[in-house]
């Protein structure tokens, strides 16, 4: 079969790949992190936006997987890393350690080879999504674009490692995703995203990589506790 390049939800990811693009030039090149934020928030519209178009217009494709691998491996991968580097060089941090970071790209590109295959992340995730945790760092990114960190530039490369192992681990992170809107089934969902709401609403977007960074201590609890979203 004829593959289709050009239907409207392949469009859409190519736009989430493009924001990728030109996040990591403004990340590596401008050192612009608030710009990367935006494209970031960009990417993940476009990422939402493809999968969306697809259900309702029934346009699954092999060539759609697969392309939204790729932009993903771009825009949640590599992302990430070019910020969080981009950061460790604005706070002068000793080279050439900092390359240590891109252990985020290598790991990311595991978990979204994991994802390809995986059947059991329908209504959770297994380890930490790439989006929520390019949203983390980029937030984070966003907040102290000035290089000015309340600690030393060597916990980046430490705080990069443990992302890094929390993309793979066996963790279940709750989802966001809602099959129905009834609150009995849904109390963790609206919970967070009522409290994210106004967090954002009072302190901005440096509420981000505190929300950000509460999804994953929540999500990590629930499995010791083991209770449903």
């Amino acid at each position: 079969m004829k593959p289709r390049y050009f239907t409207i939800p392949n469009m859409l990811t190519l736009g989430n790949l493009l924001c990728g693009c030109f996040a990591v030039y403004y990340a590596l090149v401008v050192g612009d992190l608030r710009t990367v934020f935006w494209l970031v928030a960009a990417s993940a519209v476009f990422d939402f936006l493809d999968g969306f178009t697809a259900r309702l217009l029934k346009s699954y494709s092999p060539l759609g997987k697969e392309l939204d691998s790729l932009a993903d491996m771009v825009s949640f991968g590599l992302v990430p890393a070019a910020a969080l580097f981009r950061l460790y060089v604005l706070a002068d941090g000793a080279q050439p350690f900092g390359f240590i970071i891109f252990i985020i790209t290598l790991f990311s590109a595991l978990r979204l080879a994991k994802f390809n295959i995986d059947e059991e992340q329908g209504e959770e995730f297994i380890g930490l999504n790439t989006p929520a945790n390019t949203l983390l760092i980029t937030s984070f990114g966003y907040v102290f674009s000035d290089g000015v960190l309340p600690f030393a530039a060597e916990w980046l490369i430490a705080g990069a490692v443990v992302l890094a192992v929390m993309l793979i681990v066996p963790v279940r992170m709750f989802s966001l995703k809602f099959k129905t809107f009834a609150f009995k089934n849904n109390v963790l969902r609206y919970v967070f995203l009522g409290l994210s709401l106004i967090a954002l609403v009072v302190f901005g977007i440096a509420a981000l990589p505190v929300i950000m960074t509460a999804y994953v201590i929540v999500s990590v609890v629930r499995n010791f506790v083991g209770t449903k979203s």
